[in-house]
């Protein structure tokens, strides 16, 4: 009968027991001939039993490399191995996206391009993105692909007798972390940006503090958000949290506040972006309340944006509230549009510090004032963060899914002590960078 994948070799096997039973043999030779079976069969063993009949997977790694020449730019992706891709254009960036994988690592010369400006890697929900970030957006492109070695030809042409696309430009962090000016993003590229001088920051004299705050309700209207057993709705929490930290702001802080809802009603995310934008908000926060299929789940915790969540949990919970619906056992991400997220985390990445700072700060008085568990400060990919140019936070203020959290969050006296929590860690915050 013939054996499978993981048994031992047949010859091996019997070459093994006929040297054992040759007792006449010199006792010498039986030792040799018993020690290079012995290690045959061991060798044989092994590659049976990991090899398993199965390719071993290689490490995907890509080469860039960039040339010029008069009329175009040149990029070579080299692989090697076979990958599945797809390219796509958004204004001034080319992103080949690679489905699939857990892992990929990139490799680039440094390059000097009439072009390119830079090629960055990074990890989306569905895929690895590529990104090729181009001076302008007046570009075409055609490519080729080849094997041995895989290889993908990107031909990069300028179009002619178009004016160049307008630049992002993202300030550099000055020395206390304040960003020193603003980020134009899709949501916002139809507002004008404030000249340097009137952008905030605490290093120049000139430059105004932080003016607008902008206070986000979660959910709203049809979208109820996660619900209590006890028929509590987190929409309604969301708003009278909201409602009294705007007035513990207005009563304590001379600053004007908007509200992304003041009543019951639907706003979509990327609205609430717009609001906050069209208001030259210097800050956003985004009040919710948390949900879990675990009735044991409880405590506070806050994010700041981020194209990759911290943990699981944070990307479920990103997921849930991305999409408005029920909690599911398996979450699929084939909704994110990966560009999308990947161009915002990019954006983002200029008030990363202030976010994670504000988050950080806002945390810590919400485990002070509450006394309920504390889950840290977490990133994940929130859509409701993704079109505010400002630094931004996500306060999950309690788990509503929870009975006993359920049964505060119903209580005046808990909304209060959030909003209390929450304002003390603004305060804080303003405090830190409203010096000169």
């Amino acid at each position: 009968m013939p054996s499978d994948a993981g048994s031992i070799p047949a010859a091996s096997t019997k070459f093994f027991f006929i040297i054992w039973r040759r007792k006449k043999m010199p006792k010498l030779n039986r030792v040799l001939r018993a020690i290079i079976t012995f290690l045959l069969f061991i060798t044989s063993f092994s590659f049976s039993v990991f090899s398993g009949g199965k390719t071993i997977k290689v490490l995907p790694v890509l080469k860039i490399s960039v040339a010029d020449n008069s009329n175009q730019t040149i990029i070579k992706i080299i692989a090697n191995s076979n990958l599945n891709y797809s390219l796509k254009k958004n204004e001034n960036t080319l992103v080949v996206s690679f489905p699939g994988l857990n892992t990929l690592k990139l490799e680039k010369k440094i390059f000097t391009s009439q072009l390119i400006k830079s090629i960055d890697l990074a990890k989306g929900p569905e895929a690895y993105l590529l990104t090729f970030k181009l001076i302008s957006a007046d570009f075409s492109y055609n490519h080729s692909v080849s094997k041995n070695p895989f290889t993908i030809t990107i031909n990069l042409k300028a179009e002619k007798n178009k004016e160049a696309a307008e630049k992002i430009n993202v300030a550099s962090e000055g020395k206390s972390g304040l960003v020193q000016g603003k980020v134009i993003t899709p949501a916002a590229q139809n507002q004008v940006t404030p000249p340097a001088n009137e952008v905030s920051g605490p290093n120049n004299p000139a430059q105004k503090q932080v003016k607008t705050i902008v206070i986000d309700p979660g959910h709203g209207g049809m979208e109820t958000g996660a619900k209590g057993n006890f028929g509590t709705l987190e929409k309604d929490v969301t708003l009278a949290i909201s409602k009294k930290l705007k007035d513990e702001i207005e009563r304590g802080l001379k600053y004007r506040v908007v509200m992304t809802r003041e009543d019951d009603v639907l706003v979509p995310l990327d609205k609430r972006a717009a609001i906050a934008n069209n208001n030259k908000a210097d800050l956003f926060i985004s009040i919710h309340a948390n949900g879990s299929r675990r009735s044991k789940a409880s405590g506070s915790e806050t994010f700041f944006l981020s194209l990759n969540a911290t943990d699981e949990e944070a990307r479920r919970l990103a997921y849930f509230e991305n999409n408005s619906g029920e909690l599911k056992n398996e979450v699929t991400t084939h909704d994110f549009d990966d560009l999308k997220l990947i161009l915002w985390d990019m954006a983002q990445a200029a008030y990363i510090k202030q976010s994670s700072q504000l988050a950080e700060l806002v945390q810590n008085e919400l485990n002070e004032l509450l006394n309920t568990k504390n889950r840290g400060i977490k990133q994940a990919p929130f859509k409701v963060l993704t079109g505010v140019a400002c630094p931004a936070i996500l306060v999950e203020v309690a788990f509503i899914t929870n009975p006993e959290e359920e049964k505060l969050l119903q209580s005046e006296e808990f909304q209060s002590k959030v909003a209390e929590a929450i304002y003390l860690g603004l305060n804080k915050f303003l405090q830190l960078y409203g010096k000169q």
